[in-house]
């Protein structure tokens, strides 16, 4: 933590001197070592803490760099609060740690290794699960599709066409296909393939599971399925996971472009949007750093023209949805978003947080987050459920992304925690056997 204290206090005085290339690369620096101990320490290649530091603390690094001209300095409102985001996460996990014991795995494979575990008599259930939820989601895809009138990926010159592809209540079912592959590779790892038929089956299960993200045109629940998919892959089974976890990565790259196209977000229409300060720089460059970067420059945005806090009801907003209330009191989450610019709406982590109680409530969010991963850290080492796989790739995705969007008031994302939930109890009964 020292190195951190160090390269974030470096990288506020280089940031205020201008000299923002060295402002960002210490903070990446930082990021690097920060993961690297907690690998070293555990053995643990998906660490929660180590993976928090690597995405929070690194993609501050690249925001800080400032490659395009929608970043601006930043208030130190924002330094304060960035540095007490991750402060608080990091001093409770550690806190945890001292009074409820350290965490390690297997150094060899860097996982919790399902693959060791007497999990036999959970197959046919976790292929239960697997199934019904790509029957669900294929049936809600065509309701969807057929009540709308169009499948996105059909659609021409419309970029935000799968913005309007939803049917209220209906289409978190039909997104929840993003859980499949990660039940498939569960029972393969549990099975090792012995059943043909249901090995078959459950391939088949992927490949719907796989297709309607790109029918919908949605590159985040691609790439989200394939996430999860590769994180329970490494926790459950350990062995050459660098192969297969880089070859799904690279597979998903040709489909990543190919969605981009069908979202008619030409070259052309990138540049105009990122105002990037050098334009001659490659499009494969500029869209990964914009959507990492510029999400620390909307927070703040957030900090500089925020009029009052919310006192809780932006965290809230699933339970208006879930409940109905928002249709209702539409005031309950009628609340102004603070971007750079209208077409980029990604957020870090902490976001509403922020919008909801200032700095207090971005420490007080960021130690509930140290001490959830810690529970659940130590829920793996002796999990019980195979389904716990599951629900750890998804917390662990969530920290690997954290500068992304904020996850734990997003609907959707406590959607897929309830069908996880619902399977991991199915899984218990044995139901499906």
């Amino acid at each position: 933590m020292t190195v951190y204290l160090l390269c974030y206090g470096a990288a506020v005085l280089f940031s205020l001197s201008g000299k923002y290339f060295l402002s960002g690369c210490g903070l990446i620096a930082a990021a690097i070592y920060l993961y690297s101990q907690d690998y070293r320490r555990t053995g643990h290649i998906l660490h929660l803490r180590g993976l928090f530091a690597l995405a929070f603390v690194g993609g501050q690094g690249l925001a800080c760099v400032k490659l395009s001209s929608l970043s601006t300095a930043w208030s130190p409102i924002t330094w304060l609060s960035f540095f007490v985001g991750f402060a608080g996460f990091y001093f409770t996990f550690s806190y945890m740690e001292r009074v409820a014991g350290e965490l390690s795995s297997d150094r060899r494979t860097g996982g919790f290794l399902l693959r060791y575990r007497d999990y036999t008599s959970c197959s046919r259930p976790v292929f239960f699960c697997a199934c019904a939820i790509t029957v669900v989601s294929l049936g809600c895809f065509i309701i969807e599709a057929a009540a709308l009138g169009y499948v996105p990926l059909f659609v021409r010159g419309v970029p935000h066409a799968y913005s309007y592809f939803h049917i209220t209540g209906v289409h978190y079912f039909t997104v929840s296909c993003v859980l499949v592959p990660a039940l498939s590779v569960i029972y393969f790892t549990i099975t090792r393939g012995r059943d043909r038929v249901k090995s078959i089956i459950l391939i088949a299960a992927d490949v719907v599971a796989f297709a309607i993200p790109v029918l919908c045109v949605s590159r985040f629940q691609l790439l989200f399925s394939v996430l999860l998919a590769v994180i329970t892959y490494i926790e459950a089974e350990g062995r050459m996971y660098r192969i297969y976890a880089t070859g799904a990565l690279l597979a998903v790259i040709p489909v990543y472009i190919l969605l981009t196209v069908a979202r008619s977000h030409d070259t052309a229409y990138l540049n105009a949007v990122f105002e990037m300060k050098n334009a001659g720089m490659p499009i494969f460059v500029t869209q990964p750093y914009m959507y990492v970067a510029n999400n620390y420059d909307n927070f703040d945005c957030l900090v500089k023209g925020l009029a009052g806090h919310s006192w809780g009801l932006k965290m809230l907003a699933p339970l208006w949805t879930f409940t109905g209330l928002k249709f209702l009191f539409p005031s309950l989450t009628a609340f102004p978003v603070y971007v750079t610019k209208e077409e980029l709406t990604t957020l870090t982590i902490f976001y509403d947080a922020y919008y909801d109680f200032g700095i207090p409530g971005v420490l007080g969010f960021s130690c509930l987050l140290g001490m959830a991963a810690y529970l659940l850290m130590r829920l793996m080492r002796q999990a019980k459920n195979p389904v716990c796989y599951l629900l750890y790739a998804q917390f662990a995705v969530y920290m690997l992304l954290s500068f992304f969007t904020t996850w734990f008031s997003n609907p959707s994302n406590w959607f897929y925690l309830a069908v996880t939930a619902a399977a991991a109890f199915s899984v218990s009964r044995r139901w499906g056997a």
